[in-house]
C-alpha cells in the first residue's frame, strides 16, 4: 500500500464525537487529518469543516420524510433484526423521494465544490466514510475517488446500516468495510468489525463513593426507543421504594453539561436490548463509573473478562438492586472499568488496526 500521509473522513455528522476521535488519533500518530461533516451535531463536539447543509434536519424534513421514504427506515429500536440472506440496501423507496433527492443534492452542489477547493479533496491518500456515506447517493464522488486509485473505507456506526442500509454505488467502491457494531454482522457477515475507538487523555476519573444519603443512577439516551430507556425509568422507580435513589435522565443537553452529570452518577446505564453498549458506556467506564450496559453474544465470547455490569430485560431490577445494595461492589466494577477500556478501546489503537487492515488487504492484492 502506498504511504499514507493525507486523511479524510467524511461524516454525516460528527455523532458521538467518533469522528473527530479518529481525526484527532490520526494527528497525533503524525497525520494529516480532517473532517467533513454534512451538519452540526446537536451536542456540540468539535467541528473541523461542517458543510451546514440545509434539508438534513428540520421539522420540513422530517415531515417530508415520513410522506415520502419507506417507513421501516424511520423506525428505532432496541432489537436486532432478523438475518438477511442480502445486506439491507438502500434505493428511494419512491419517485418523489428521488426527485427530492436530487433537488436538495443540487442545492448542495456549489458548497460542497468550495469546500473541496479549498482543502484540496482529491488529493488526500484515504478517504474514511462514516455511516458508508458520501455527498451524493449515486458516489459521483467516491467512484471518481477509486479511478484515481484512492484507498476508501467504508464504517458502519448504527442505524445507518440498521435502518438506511448500505448505499451500493458508495459501498461496492470501498477497499474495506468496517463496522462498530456487533449487531451489523448478523445483517452483513462480510463486514469486519472493529471497537469504538476514544480518547481518554481529558477525562478525570472520580473516586467512587462509598457513602451517601441518596443513590444517583444516570441513563443518558439519544433515543428513548434504541436504548430501552422505558423500561429502565421503570426499574429506577421500583426500586425507589427500598432505597433511596435519584434518576438523572440526562438528554436534549450539549455533550459538556453531559459528562458533568454522568460524572456524579453512582451507577450509569447505558442500554437495554439487543444492540450492545456504545460511547455513553465508555464515557461511564472512564469518568470512574460502574456501568450496566446490555452486551452482544460476540462481545462476550471475545471479552469474558469485561467490567460492564450485564443486564437483561429480565434481570435488571435484580442487578440494579444488587448494585444499590453494595457499594463496594459498584466500586470494583468502577476501579477496573477505566483499565479495561483503555486498554482495548484506546483511539490511538484503533487506528492502527484499520491501517493494518488496509495494509494486509493492500499486499493480497498485489500477490
Amino acid at each position: 500500500m502506498p504511504t499514507l500521509r493525507r486523511i479524510l473522513h467524511l461524516a454525516p455528522q460528527n455523532i458521538s464525537g467518533v469522528p473527530i476521535t479518529f481525526v484527532a488519533a490520526e494527528r497525533k500518530l503524525g497525520f494529516e487529518s480532517r473532517l467533513i461533516t454534512l451538519m452540526r451535531d446537536p451536542r456540540g463536539y468539535e467541528e473541523d469543516v461542517c458543510l451546514e447543509l440545509p434539508f438534513l434536519r428540520s421539522r420540513g424534513v422530517r415531515w417530508m420524510k415520513q410522506a415520502v421514504s419507506q417507513p421501516a427506515r424511520l423506525q428505532i429500536s432496541n432489537r436486532i433484526l432478523q438475518s438477511a440472506a442480502a445486506p439491507p440496501r438502500w434505493q428511494a423507496h419512491s419517485w418523489a423521494e428521488k426527485g427530492l433527492i436530487a433537488l436538495r443534492e443540487h442545492i448542495w452542489q456549489a458548497r460542497i465544490a468550495r469546500v473541496m477547493r479549498e482543502i484540496d479533496f482529491w488529493n488526500f491518500d484515504l478517504y474514511q466514510l462514516e455511516g458508508g456515506l458520501e455527498f451524493f447517493r449515486d458516489g459521483r464522488t467516491v467512484r471518481e475517488l477509486k479511478r484515481r486509485g484512492k484507498k476508501i473505507v467504508c464504517l458502519y456506526t448504527g442505524s445507518d446500516l440498521r435502518t438506511r442500509g448500505l448505499i451500493p454505488a458508495v459501498d461496492d467502491c470501498a477497499d474495506l468495510r468496517l463496522t462498530l457494531e456487533y449487531d451489523h454482522l448478523a445483517l452483513d457477515s462480510s463486514l469486519t468489525h472493529i471497537l469504538f475507538p476514544f480518547a481518554f487523555e481529558t477525562i478525570a476519573a472520580a473516586a467512587p463513593r462509598l457513602h451517601g444519603e441518596t443513590i444517583i443512577l444516570g441513563h443518558a439516551p439519544t433515543n428513548r426507543a434504541a436504548k430501552g430507556s422505558a423500561e429502565i425509568i421503570a426499574a429506577a422507580q421500583s426500586l425507589a421504594h427500598d432505597f433511596s435513589i435519584r434518576l438523572e435522565l440526562i438528554e436534549g443537553v450539549p455533550h459538556a453539561e453531559a459528562m458533568r452529570r454522568k460524572a456524579r452518577c453512582d451507577i450509569f446505564i447505558d442500554n437495554l436490548g439487543e444492540l450492545g453498549y456504545g460511547v455513553n458506556a465508555l464515557e461511564g467506564l472512564a469518568l470512574g463509573v460502574c456501568t450496566c450496559t446490555s452486551l452482544r453474544p460476540e462481545f462476550l465470547a471475545r471479552y469474558p473478562e469485561h467490567p460492564f455490569v450485564e443486564i437483561t430485560f429480565e434481570n435488571l431490577k435484580a442487578q440494579l438492586q444488587r448494585l444499590c445494595a453494595q457499594p463496594e461492589l459498584r466500586a470494583s466494577f468502577a476501579h477496573a472499568g477505566r483499565a479495561w477500556a483503555e486498554k482495548n478501546h484506546g483511539a490511538t489503537q484503533i487506528v492502527q488496526t484499520i491501517h493494518g487492515s488496509l495494509q494486509t488487504i493492500s499486499g493480497a492484492n498485489h500477490v
